[in-house]
């Protein structure tokens, strides 16, 4: 007879291998589904100005603003294990010195959570919509129900925050991954290690994302004409190229006019 220590074992060994066994086959099953997603991307406006970037910039330096359009469709890219989409969009140019690679800074984010995270399964809820629950019983559950979401709302603000951003994305009507956004401002400026970035010429901006599972590896952004099995590339997705504006505020040098001097008076004789 094995003894319980034995049995307990043998049971955990069982219920991780069996647990593996699932998660590999949920990672797995991501690419049965097609994967179309498409964007379209327009740079509205750009300005660069000079001064303290951040509230913690020592120094005065360029930095630059960039307005855009974003049209885009990423329903594609949500299926039974996806916790959540991250969405960026990424502002290239280039560099100073011709030997350098490009420099490329994020400008805008999102993060556009899944039903299953916006709306996760609650045990309690569960018991009392599925099984008859005796009176005493079911009102301690609501109340205890009532705290844990009480609880949760107090702990986690940037949930909210997610929530209305995703909802500003999606539209009340429109399906998970569906953004339009009209001339959007900029969460981070772009500034450069020189420091200037006026009259910089060749800017292009495109639109990236990252899904994150609940169990398996993340992936990134699969550029236009890529295809990997039913996966497709983005169609659409980065802006036309254009140039940084002068400076704003420049002044430009103006000859300094001399003060007419006053009339010397002659001593009368």
């Amino acid at each position: 007879m094995h003894s319980s220590l034995v049995r307990l074992q043998n049971v955990f060994g069982f219920f991780t291998t069996v647990a593996f066994v699932v998660a590999g086959l949920a990672a797995l099953s991501v690419v049965v589904p097609p994967q179309t997603p498409s964007a379209k991307l327009t740079q509205r406006s750009v300005q660069v100005v000079k001064g303290r970037p951040h509230y913690y910039s020592t120094t005065k330096e360029e930095y630059a603003h960039i307005r855009f359009d974003l049209e885009a469709d990423f329903s594609s890219l949500f299926n039974w294990n996806t916790k959540q989409l991250f969405v960026y969009i990424l502002a290239t140019y280039p560099s100073l010195s011709p030997s350098s690679p490009p420099s490329q800074a994020i400008i805008w984010d999102l993060i556009i959570p899944s039903e299953s995270q916006l709306n996760p399964l609650n045990p309690i809820d569960f018991l009392l919509t599925k099984y008859s629950v005796p009176p005493p019983l079911r009102k301690f559950l609501n109340a205890d129900a009532k705290t844990t979401k009480s609880k949760t709302r107090a702990k986690s603000p940037s949930g909210t925050k997610n929530k209305a951003a995703s909802a500003k994305a999606n539209g009340k009507d429109k399906k998970l991954g569906i953004i339009s956004l009209k001339n959007e401002k900029p969460k981070y400026q772009i500034t450069d290690i020189s420091g200037r970035l006026a009259e910089r010429g060749n800017v292009t901006l495109e639109v990236g994302w990252n899904v994150q599972p609940w169990v398996g590896a993340l992936t990134w952004t699969m550029p236009e004409g890529v295809s990997w099995g039913r996966w497709k590339g983005v169609e659409g997705g980065g802006s036309a190229a254009f140039d940084m504006p002068a400076l704003k505020g420049k002044k430009v040098e103006t000859t300094a006019r001399e003060s007419p001097k006053a009339a010397e008076a002659s001593p009368i004789l």
